[in-house]
This record gives structure tokens, sequence and C-alpha cells, in this order.
């Protein structure tokens, strides 16, 4: 909270520091010193107090509270961080759902929009109005926090817009969000207020650079580490982060009925809840797109991710005329910014091991400005990709970071080139283990299947959301596992003990007991997810939805032969020939003995199921690109739950693709191939949401 003013108190505004005889008196006084200073941080952007003193008050009142139990409140900054980690996630249905926003990088959009707006408010020519307000989209992750008489009782992430996760606990450890509103009463009975929890970019360079000196691999963006940290299950470590709140919306609201979004937004700020101080209203469409253009050039002086403006009709009352679709509401869109980009000079390039093998160079440059952020490193994809661009360690470079992308080398000035440049040579030996490394295609691969690099990629992969779901397994628990030697084959996770586990940075008894249950749990994922998580190169959640849908379980897959296996859908020679000789290897064979060992089911819970009748019944779809609708996971899932076959990789067989914003390699297949191209428009349209 450190500032040029840390530690002066206005007369008036904070309560006095000066000890009290009566303990309840000052436990009281130095409540409400903390929570002014956190809503002076947070909600003015004008800090009264350093982290030292508000550290010294802190550990004074939790001494005070220690000593006087009958001042207890649920309410204390000290209950913020709980003594214990929580024991899991509970998904939580919202009770209105957290729709997404229909996005344009056209101004030309945004006047069609309006258009559109102004025909649905049945405005004529003559006719004025509406007011639009614009307010930054904080590129964080979305939240809704319920307050039931100004008490702060639920926190859930938006999930899949219809259901959450309670992330209560890790709420109340985030400083910026108040856990009791202020203002005068009456209080709301209920007030849900929907917004963003992000990361600055200061906190975000101070965690990767505590991760470089201790030679761990860096984070790509502040999103991603804010997501990740509301998942811990240790509300400390969520505190430890410095997360940041800033409201943008409204879930279910009794008794607190301002007419506008603007009007809305300065209610809950003097109620001690964080706004933007950017959000503006204007009166037309030209004023609007003055707004958008003039903010596009000051964002990057904001000091956290903003990768546009949300622009929104600002009365409530036309808001409810206009509705929504089943997607998004008609009454708001997101202007998008284009990508950030920054000339700099290549240094020098690494290569880093991923769970299959594959060597990915990684670049180290001259530190560069984008997006508000300093960026030192870029990914250069693949060796032939280097080859094509020609990129040379000393060249100078164009960078360009989109939105959550890592950033990229996009181009090389080779007008600015000097002889001393020096080629990019592939690596004969793998940087981790030493062993021979070989090319296929574009990609290089370390072969050793005990490379050290490998093993934590593909436990990492094996514990992750979207194959066997080991929840509270998370990087720096793995890298310590690997480190010690506790894990060298992924059957080894399911012999951990509490013992092991507890003895490791950052796992308290009952966080290691969570993780064993959850580690027990996952073995009863069954035989898609199995094949999904077991790192087979070509075979991810389609393929191995595919096989359990065809198999029974892993004995009868193992029976199949190439032939049986290049029947399937979307299975060509290349993947039946990769998947047959993965399973049927010594390193595939000792795997799943082991893993059955173990106690991992191997039957499918697919088989057999009565193919759905759905509008996409009998169609092999492949979806590629950014997607704005949602990721192309939940829609992979949809166009399966209405009968479709969602495929991997373009092919002959191949019906239809489903082409998002950067489709490259998979778009120009299928225009070779004659195939059917859908964009999202009109993947929206076939699915009744247009």
């Amino acid at each position: 909270m450190g500032s040029s003013r840390a530690g002066e108190y206005h007369a008036g505004w904070m309560p006095s520091t000066k000890r009290s005889d009566d303990p309840g008196a000052r436990i009281e006084s130095l409540r409400q010193m903390l929570e002014e200073a956190n809503r002076a941080y947070y909600v003015d952007a004008d800090p009264v107090m350093s982290d030292r003193d508000y550290d010294q008050r802190l550990e004074e009142l939790s001494g005070l509270e220690a000593a006087h139990p009958e001042f207890a409140s649920a309410d204390s900054p000290t209950r913020r961080v709980g003594g214990q980690p929580v024991d899991g996630f509970v998904s939580v249905e919202h009770s209105i759902p957290m729709q997404s926003i229909d996005n344009s990088y056209d101004p030309d959009d945004i006047a069609a929009w309006c258009a559109r707006v102004r025909k649905g408010l049945e405005l004529g020519e003559g006719d004025a109005g509406p007011v639009f307000c614009c307010d930054p989209k904080i590129d964080g992750v979305a939240i809704s926090l319920r307050y039931e008489s100004g008490r702060l009782v639920q926190a859930v992430t938006r999930g899949d817009g219809r259901r959450g996760d309670d992330v209560t606990a890790q709420a109340r450890a985030i400083r910026a969000i108040p856990l009791r509103l202020g203002g005068e009463d009456p209080m709301p009975a209920v007030l849900e207020i929907r917004g963003e929890i992000f990361m600055t970019n200061d906190v975000f360079d101070a965690i990767n650079a505590q991760r470089a000196a201790r030679d761990e691999p860096l984070f790509a963006n502040a999103r991603n580490v804010t997501a990740g940290t509301l998942k811990s299950l240790d509300p400390g470590v969520v505190a430890s982060r410095r997360l940041c709140f800033s409201a943008h919306g409204r879930g279910v609201v009794d008794g607190f009925e301002p007419g506008t979004y603007s009007g809305f937004l300065e209610a809950i700020r003097s109620r001690g809840v964080p706004v933007s101080p950017h959000a503006r209203t204007v009166e037309d469409l030209p004023s609007m797109l003055e707004l958008l253009v003039a903010f596009q050039a000051d964002r990057s002086g904001l000091g956290y991710g903003v990768d546009g403006m949300v622009v929104r009709v600002d009365a409530f009352a036309m808001q409810e005329r206009l509705g929504a679709t089943s997607k998004a509401p008609r009454w708001c869109v997101a202007f998008k910014y284009p990508a950030d980009q920054g000339e700099t000079v290549l240094e020098d390039v690494t290569w880093q091991v991923g769970k299959g093998g594959t060597l990915t160079p990684r670049a180290t440059m001259q530190p560069v400005e984008l997006a508000g952020t300093t960026v030192r490193h870029a990914t250069l994809h693949n060796i032939e990709e280097i080859r094509r661009k020609d990129i040379r360690v000393g060249d100078r470079v164009v960078v360009e970071k989109a939105g959550e992308i890592i950033p990229q080398v996009v181009e090389v000035r080779l007008d600015a080139r000097s002889e001393a440049s020096q080629p990019i040579e592939p690596p004969a030996a793998c940087p981790s283990c030493g062993e021979a490394v070989h090319q296929e295609g574009p990609k290089l691969y370390c072969m050793n299947p005990e490379c050290p690099a490998q093993l934590r990629e593909r436990i990492a992969w094996f514990a992750g959301r979207n194959q066997m779901d080991i929840d509270g397994l998370g990087e720096k628990i793995v890298d310590q596992l690997v480190e010690r030697k506790l894990v060298r084959h992924l059957a080894d996770l399911y012999v951990l003990s509490v013992e092991q586990l507890a003895d490791l940075e950052g796992l308290a008894e009952k966080s290691a007991t969570s993780l064993v249950s959850a580690i027990d749990v996952s073995r009863d994922r069954g035989m898609a997810r199995l094949l999904a998580s077991i790192g087979i190169r070509q075979i991810g959640s389609a393929a191995a939805r595919t096989l359990a849908k065809a198999y029974p379980d892993m004995d009868s897959l193992l029976d199949a032969d190439r032939e049986s296996l290049q029947s399937l859908p979307d299975f060509g020679e290349i993947t039946a020939g990769i998947l047959y000789e993965t399973l049927h290897s010594s390193r595939g064979t000792e795997l799943l003995d082991r893993l059955r060992e173990a106690g991992v089911r191997f039957t499918s819970d697919l088989h057999g199921q009565e193919a759905p009748g759905g509008r996409m019944a009998g169609l092999t779809m492949v979806l590629t690109g950014t997607m704005e609708h949602g990721s192309r996971t939940e829609l992979a899932r949809r166009l399966e739950s209405l009968g479709a076959t969602i495929g991997s990789s373009v092919s002959r067989r191949t019906d239809v693709l489903v082409a998002g914003a950067k489709a490259g390699s998979k778009l120009e297949k299928a225009h070779e191939l004659g195939i059917e191209i859908w964009d999202e428009a009109r993947l929206l349209s076939e699915l009744g949401e247009d």
C-alpha cells in the first residue's frame, strides 16, 4: 500500500491510532482503520498507509482478538485468511446466468450494433439516445459476489455461465473485496455484484522474477496466474498474491435499484466496492468511437491487463427491453483492441521439453513493453517455423502479444540484420536428460521416456481438470514430487501417503489429506478420461471419447488391430498407427499394467450409449481457431450432445470445419479438400442462437 503519503492520516477520516485502555474500543478502532485503508487503496486509489503499517496494525489486532475472544467478529480483517485450507470446491448454480459478451474488432461493427440497439428500442431517426456506458474490459477472472444485509456470504466463479465453483474462502482473502458493505442503512437484503478478479503487472512480474531465480518455467500471463490462484485450496496463497477486484455488473438485487448502470457503479462504490474509474457515459456513436480510440492509447499505463472496452446501454429498463440470446445480452458488446506489437532484439534461444518429449524453442529478448507488461520471452513454435521466418540470434524482431496468447515472434526486420547474427540450430541432445533428439515433421522430440522434464509435464497433464482432474496437484507440488523422486511414474501417484505429502513445502496435513483423497477419487474417471490423460500423441479428449464409445474397456482396445482403429471416425493411418504402437510398446504395456495394479478403472462409461438424434447427428466436425462464444471444448461437447462426432484433424471424412478467428492450416486444408466451412456466426445460427 506504499505511497508518498504512506503513514499520514487525515483528521476526521482515519480513526485515532492512540492506544486505548478499553480492548473492545481498540479492536473496533483497528478494524475500522484497516478497512478504511483497504478502501483508500482499492476503491479511491489514494493510499494512506504503508504495507508495513498495515501489517503491524493487523498483527496488533490479531493479538487483541486472541486475548479477548468475546469481541470476535466474522467481518474482522484478521478473518480474511483462516488457519486451515478448504477441503475442495463445491459447484454452485448461478441465480442469474453469467452470460458471455459478443466481441467486435471493427468500428463498423460497433456502428451496426448501435443501429440494432436503436431498432430494438424502436427509436426513429429524430429520436435521441440511448445513453451508453463504456467500461474497460479487464483481462481477469469473472466472479459473482453475493451480499446479504451488507455481508459477503458467497463468491462463485463464472464457470460455464450457469454453474461455477464456490470460492468464498478465497474471495475473503482478497483485501480489495469488502467483507461488509459500507454506507448508510438500510442495506440491500440481497446484492449480487459481478466483477473481475485480476492481478497487476507489478505483482505478475515479481512472481515471474521469483520463478526465474528458482529456474522454474515462467507463467505466460497474469490471467492464468489469477485463475490458478483462485483454485488454490489454501486462502493464504490467495492473500499472498495481492489480487485486485473491479465490479462490472449485477446479478440478483433486492432493495437496491439504481436506474442506470453508471448509477449502479457509483452506488456500490459509495459502499466500498472497487469500480473502474475509467467508465464513461456517451450519448451518441461519434462520441463513443472517439472514446474507444482514445482509451486504446491510455490502457498500457493502467498497470493491469485490459484488452478492450465493454459498451452497454446505460438504462436498466432499456436493457430489459432488449433482452438477450441464450448466449449473450443484446444490450452490450465488447470492443476488442488489436494485438500489441513491439520491436526488440533476440538475444538467445533455449529449448523446453513438453509432456510428450516435444522440444519447443523459447526466445530470450531485450525487454520490451507490451500490453502494459515487460516481455523478455516469446515462443518460436518449432524449428521449421524458425527456418521459414529465417529467425537468427541477434536479429531485430517484431513481437506480438494478443490477449491470453503467449508472446510470439511474428517477423524479422531483415533490413536491420547485422553480420554478427547467428543461425539457430536445433539441439542434437535433449537439454534436460542429454539423450538423442529426433525430428518428426516440424517438431523435435526427446525419445527418452525417463526424461525428468517430460515426467513433470506428464504428471501435470495427467492431473489436469479435463483429464483425471486431481484437484490440488499443482505445479509446485509436482516439481517437489519429481525432485524428491517420490514419483518416477504416473502410477506412483496412487501410492503416495499423507505423511509424504505433508512433508512438502506448501502442504499442511489437512491439504495433504485432501490431495490423497483427490488422487484416490481419480481412479474412477473411466476409460475416456484415462486415454486423454496418459499423453499419447494425437489422442486428445475427442479421440479418447471416440475410442471409449467404440470399445467397452482397455482390454478390447488392446485387442484391436490397426485396420480396426483406422476405420474409426477421424482416425487416419497416422493416428491409428501412433495409438497402436504406443499401447503395444514396452513403455505402454508397463504404463497400463501399473495403472491397472493401482486400481485405475479401465472400463468405458460411453460404450453402448445410444447415439443422439440431434440436428448434427452423423456429422463429423472439426473446430479450429479462437471462438468468442465459449471455448472449443465447450462447443465440442454441445455438438456431441446433438449427435456430431468431433474430430481433431481435417480429412476427407470431415463434413464441416468450424473456423474461429486466426484459423490456420486446418482452414487451408479444408479449402483444398472442398469441405464445408462454417464461421462462428453460422455455428450459432445452426444451434439456434443467432
